[in-house]
């Protein structure tokens, strides 16, 4: 059938018809699209953003120690974490003024902002959360910038708060060695030093130097978990189903301990899993470790692999005198301290170093509360992220 000239015009209007319709199509698909890329990103960056208040705020209240050091620490802290980051490839420049303090964790609802760093540490003693809010960051769009006031950059931001827990009484990454108790447990004061390992004369039984087969009955793992702590956790009261090792094994407790202050000579420890501390200086005590400067030589020594701070931290398990037994034998732990240590391990056959006992707050590492489990010691909390 012959088309006449009329259906002929009528078909090449419809052409058109379909021409515009096609484009504004694809237009509105391009436009979504674009969207889409768009709010994807700015997801991912909130995301970051995000994680870098997360760890900053954990940061923050790893410090805190119920004192005023504890306060410039975990701004400096907090900040140096946040700091590490980069957001739409620039970084963040983060201050003292984004890290804010509380006593209660209610103290930042409802846009509370807590208190400065200043006012914390006027009255540090019942701080126990940190407040981290990034600045700012803008973050580019992409293809939302053709909507009408949209703009090419939009600021994004993130906040977290984090904060010391319940006190533990269930403890991780302990070294292998235990303190000997008498069974009045009047052995120990807080400030006091006590030199381990050393030879146990009428403490215990002949043979036993006050080391753990923790992970195994080899020096190897002596040497591991002094470097790195025992990757098993324990509570109060627990029996410890592997034996007491005797003998003096030195050379891998000093391996292990000397670690803590970058001496990996001959050790197979690696130091970014056992690094040392951030100060290395021996011979001195936790209050001069927390004052330290690095222009003060007499108080502080930079390791030369990174340094992690509180490496000489240490949890060490109490055990009664009258739980060892000759030679090999399974120990019960009456209880858990925290001590810094002062000395490495000297060369020799000896093996021994010297601790301080502590009695502040302090928040370490690893570890968890289990109301079911017999009281742990109120001076050790873990930071937690609360929001």
């Amino acid at each position: 059938m012959k088309l006449s000239s009329g259906n002929r015009q009528q078909r090449r209007g419809e052409r058109g018809s379909v021409i515009v319709v096609s484009a504004f199509g694809m237009l509105t698909f391009l436009v979504a699209t674009g969207l889409c890329v768009d709010i994807s990103h700015f997801y991912l960056v909130k995301t970051e953003l995000q994680n870098a208040a997360d760890a900053a705020a954990l940061a923050g209240a790893s410090a805190l120690n119920q004192d005023a050091t504890g306060i410039t620490k975990a701004v400096s802290r907090a900040t140096a974490a946040m700091n590490n980051y980069e957001f739409n490839k620039s970084g963040v420049t983060m201050t003292g003024e984004n890290v804010r303090f509380a006593v209660n964790l209610s103290d930042f609802d409802n846009g509370g902002s807590g208190m400065s760093a200043t006012s914390a540490m006027a009255s540090p003693t019942n701080i126990r959360f940190v407040k981290v809010e990034t600045p700012d960051v803008p973050v580019n769009v992409f293809f939302a910038s053709v909507i009408q006031d949209f703009g090419n950059k939009r600021n994004m931001k993130a906040a977290a708060v984090a904060g010391r827990s319940v006190y533990i009484n269930n403890y991780c990454d302990w070294l292998p060695f235990t303190v000997i108790l008498d069974d009045a447990d009047t052995l120990l004061k807080p400030g006091d030093t006590y030199t381990f390992r050393a030879g146990p004369g009428g403490m215990v039984t002949p043979g036993d130097y006050q080391i753990l087969a923790a992970e195994g009955a080899g020096g190897q793992d002596v040497e591991v978990g002094a470097g790195e702590g025992v990757h098993i956790c324990k509570k109060p009261g627990d029996e410890y189903p592997i034996d007491t090792k005797p003998g003096i094994t030195a050379g891998k407790v000093r391996k292990g301990i000397n670690a803590r202050f970058d001496d990996y000579g001959g050790s197979q420890l690696d130091p970014a899993f056992a690094p040392p501390d951030v100060n290395v200086k021996e011979n001195i005590n936790k209050a001069a470790y927390d004052q330290a400067s690095a222009s003060d030589p007499s108080s502080f020594q930079k390791p030369s692999h990174p340094g992690v701070e509180n490496r000489r931290l240490v949890i060490i398990p109490l055990v009664r005198k009258s739980e060892f037994d000759q030679g090999r034998n399974v120990v019960r732990f009456t209880r858990f301290g925290l001590f810094f240590l002062q000395t490495k391990v000297g060369s020799g056959s000896g093996g021994d170093f010297r601790a301080e006992y502590l009695e502040d707050t302090f928040v370490v590492g690893s570890g968890s509360y289990d109301p079911t489990a017999a009281p742990g010691n109120p001076q050790m909390t873990i930071p937690v992220l609360y929001k």
